[in-house]
This record gives C-alpha cells, sequence and structure tokens, in this order.
C-alpha cells in the first residue's frame, strides 16, 4: 500500500481524483470521487456521506420500520473517514482508499460493515489472540458485454469459456484465459497478492484465491478484487456475477478459511488432531451457526444453492477434512492448521462474514465450548443431523434469537440486520419475485449487478 499522505496527494499535480470506497450491509462497493484539494482539506475530519447509503435495498428504495433510525425522516449525514493505510494508486491520476462510517459525535456507526469487522478483531486481540483469514472468491463469467445482459434480462447468456464446467479444467478458450490474465496482471499492478485461480464447476465459473492475511486487510482486498473483476469485464467486453445462484445451474460459494494465533503460534495445531483452541472455536461456530446463516447467506438466491449432494453445506455439522460439513477442520501441520467455514454464499459481505465467524470463535473460547463429535460420514441428507435454515426468513428468525449473537455483535446491527433481510422477503413476495421458480426473473434483475 501507498504511504502517500493527505498532504502529498494534494501536492501530486499527476492525481486528478481520489477514490471514496466503503462497502454498503448488501456488500455493495460504494463511494464516491473528491478532486485532490478537498481530499487533503478533509481526509483527517472525514467526508460527509447521507446515511440513507444504509437505508436502500437493492431496488433503489427506502427501507422502512426497524432499527438504525437515525436516518428515518430527516436523512442526517455520517462521516466517511479514509484508513490512510489503504490509499493506492488505482490507475494513473486515480488513488482510491477505503474507510469506514462514524457518527458526528465520533462514535462509529454500528452497521458499518468495516467497523463491525475491526470491533472483533479488537475483542480477539483482548484474549492474546490474532487471526489470519483467507477467501476463496467465485463468480460466473459470461461472452456477453454489460449493456447486453442488461438488454437480455441478464437471463440466456452464454457461459465464457464454453457450456461445459469442470473443476481444474485447462482446456479452456483464450477469451477466459485472457480475461482471468488480465485480472491478475491488474491486482498485481495495485498490489493485491493472490494465491491461484482456476476453473470451477460451473460453466463460465472461476475461483480466485487471495493471500491469506490480517482480517481486515483481506477484506479490503476481497471488495478491490470483486472491483477489479468487474471492471476488467467491462474492459475485454464479458460480465461477471457473483450472485449466490447466477443460473439454475450450480450456485458459487465465498468459504473463509481460518486460523489463530497465539505469539506467533498456529494456535489450532496439535499433533493429534484439534488443539482445545480448535475445539473450542468449533463449539462456537456452531452453537452461533443457525443465527450466523442469515449473515453470509444474505439474500433470497442465497438459499437456492442449498441442494443436498451439489456442494454447499446443509447441516450443522464439522468434520475433519470433511468437505460436506459446515465447518471443515484442516489439522496436524503446525503451519496449516485451520478451519474452513463453508457457509457463506458468493453474494455475502466479507466483512460482515468475518465479524459473524470471530462473534462465534470469541463466544467458543469465552465458554470453553466443546462441540459435538465430527462427522466422518457425508453430511448431506443425514436424517438425524439438523439442518441449516433454508430460507431468508428461518435465517433472519434464528439470528434475532441467538444471544450469543446479539451480545457480540450489538442489538443495534442484529435489530437491523432482521429488519433488513424481512423486507428483502417482503420485497420478493410483492414485487414479482417467484417461489416456485428455479431462479426467478425479479432475482436476476435485483442481484445479477449488485451486491
Amino acid at each position: 500500500m501507498s504511504e502517500i499522505t493527505a498532504t502529498a496527494t494534494d501536492r501530486d499535480a499527476a492525481v486528478h481524483t481520489v477514490r471514496l470506497e466503503a462497502t454498503n450491509h448488501d456488500g455493495s462497493f460504494l463511494g464516491k470521487n473528491v478532486a485532490p484539494k478537498k481530499f487533503a482539506a478533509s481526509a483527517e475530519s472525514g467526508f460527509a456521506f447521507a446515511d440513507l447509503l444504509f437505508g436502500l435495498d437493492l431496488g433503489n428504495d427506502p427501507t422502512f420500520g426497524f432499527a438504525y433510525p437515525d436516518w428515518r425522516g430527516h436523512l442526517a449525514d455520517v462521516q466517511f473517514r479514509p484508513d490512510m493505510s489503504t490509499l493506492m494508486q488505482w490507475e494513473p491520476g486515480l488513488q482510491s482508499v477505503i474507510g469506514d462510517y462514524w457518527q458526528t459525535d465520533g462514535t462509529p456507526v454500528g452497521t458499518c460493515p468495516r467497523n463491525l469487522a475491526r470491533k472483533l478483531v479488537d475483542r480477539l486481540a483482548t484474549r492474546g489472540f490474532t487471526a489470519t483469514v483467507a477467501v476463496e472468491i467465485e463468480a460466473t463469467l459470461f461472452q456477453e458485454s454489460i449493456h447486453e445482459a442488461r438488454a437480455k434480462g441478464y437471463r440466456d447468456l452464454t457461459p465464457l469459456g464454453g457450456s461445459a464446467g469442470t473443476a481444474y479444467h485447462l482446456a479452456k478458450s483464450k477469451d477466459w484465459v485472457d480475461y482471468m490474465s488480465a485480472v491478475a496482471r491488474r491486482l498485481e499492478e495495485i498490489g493485491i497478492e493472490w494465491e491461484a485461480w482456476s476453473d470451477e464447476d460451473a460453466a463460465g465459473q472461476v475461483e480466485l484465491n487471495l493471500v491469506p492475511g490480517d482480517p481486515i486487510s483481506v477484506c479490503d482486498a476481497w471488495a478491490r478484487a470483486r472491483q477489479v473483476m468487474r471492471e476488467v469485464a467491462f474492459e475485454l467486453g464479458h460480465t461477471v456475477t457473483f450472485m449466490a445462484k447466477p443460473t439454475a445451474g450450480y450456485g458459487q460459494a465465498s468459504h473463509v478459511n481460518l486460523s489463530l494465533q497465539r505469539d506467533g503460534v498456529n494456535a489450532f495445531y496439535a499433533e493429534d488432531g484439534p488443539s482445545p483452541t480448535m475445539r473450542h472455536a468449533i463449539g462456537g461456530l456452531l452453537a452461533t451457526i443457525q443465527g450466523a446463516t442469515s449473515i453470509v447467506l444474505p439474500q433470497i438466491t442465497s438459499y437456492r444453492r442449498l441442494v443436498d449432494l451439489s456442494g454447499p453445506p446443509t447441516t450443522v455439522t464439522w468434520g475433519i477434512s470433511n468437505k460436506t460439513t459446515a465447518v471443515r477442520a484442516v489439522c496436524g501441520h503446525p503451519a496449516y492448521s485451520r478451519l474452513e467455514y463453508r457457509v457463506p454464499g458468493a453474494d455475502a459481505n466479507l466483512y460482515l462474514a468475518v465479524a459473524a465467524i470471530l462473534a462465534g470463535v470469541i463466544a467458543g473460547l469465552d465458554g470453553a465450548i466443546e462441540p459435538p463429535e465430527p462427522v466422518s460420514d457425508m453430511a448431506w441428507c443425514a436424517p438425524d443431523l439438523e439442518r441449516l435454515p433454508n430460507t431468508i426468513t428461518k435465517a433472519a428468525a434464528a439470528l434475532e434469537a441467538d444471544p450469543i449473537l446479539r451480545e457480540q455483535l450489538g442489538d443495534e446491527f442484529v435489530d437491523y440486520w432482521v429488519g433488513t433481510r424481512r423486507w428483502e422477503w417482503m420485497q420478493f413476495h410483492t414485487a414479482g419475485g417467484d417461489p416456485c421458480a428455479e431462479l426467478s426473473e425479479w432475482e436476476s434483475t435485483r442481484y445479477f449487478e449488485f451486491p
């Protein structure tokens, strides 16, 4: 990341614009562009944004009837404060910076995803632990341009790279390879480290793996990497989407890997399996997984992924190296022992997903929660296993009733989030959504481009 200061930015004649960046609750990457002089003058005090940015749904309708009251009726401003450690050159003349939202009285906006993630990171640090996370970004590419996709209502599009999808397949057409190669080059140019990219299961689908790191830096890199994937698609005349299920076929995920360190040592490692710290982390994750599902499967379409035997977890389970469970434990290596939280869809806001995951981990550590027995068989379909919520309303009800997540994430966020999810359900059922369809036109229109 650049070490350029606001003052230096003001003096750099080559810079014509500074872009302010942050996600809203739905994971959309929002912001505005300011002149360098304005940035230098306001970088310390902050930039005014209407707090309506947390009060609009993905259809651009204002939401009513639940928490986060500050904007209702008088549309107060909140302050965007740039995190100067994220200031960087996005392209010649354009700098970008990620920030957080604060109230004018100096308190953090409780519904700001980055604030919430940092609060849980800081809370974990008070227990003597630091976290390392990694994220798998899955997306589907289509041959058509975004304009052509819009004209077709985002339906009946042509997968880029052929109509067959097979994980790790190298026999992809050059247009598919050219796209991902261009993405990798752009990431390198702006200093985002990636580890791998490959073909995924569905036609046109890709998986991009970013380098593991501290939670906030990885979340920032996730937000920017998705912006890069969109911009490269626009430049090459193609389309990319992060919908959880953009077609009636396979869905797409956003698995989060997590390890904890104490005094520089992997606290999840033990020679003979999960360490006590890992066991308690698993216990906390499973104790909160029903409510956390609302956060990591945020949209109506998120739940269309939850089909037994198709890949996503459907049960409240964990196992050692068992990818059919919701939480996979990787054990036995001092460097690589970790947990893979496999529930999140590709449409999850990673800041919020990390906050929810750390909330469960902290609760597990604090309460020394022991997990149930690991599942060594296939966890899909087993009739004696507890199921994950399979609708947006069931998951919202689970979050609303979860005392652990309320304590960790705060009443303000939980009440606000539950309200937005019930609003989403109401919009789906009153504005054209079809529960019986494999994927309704309403969902394609609402979720293809955003979040």
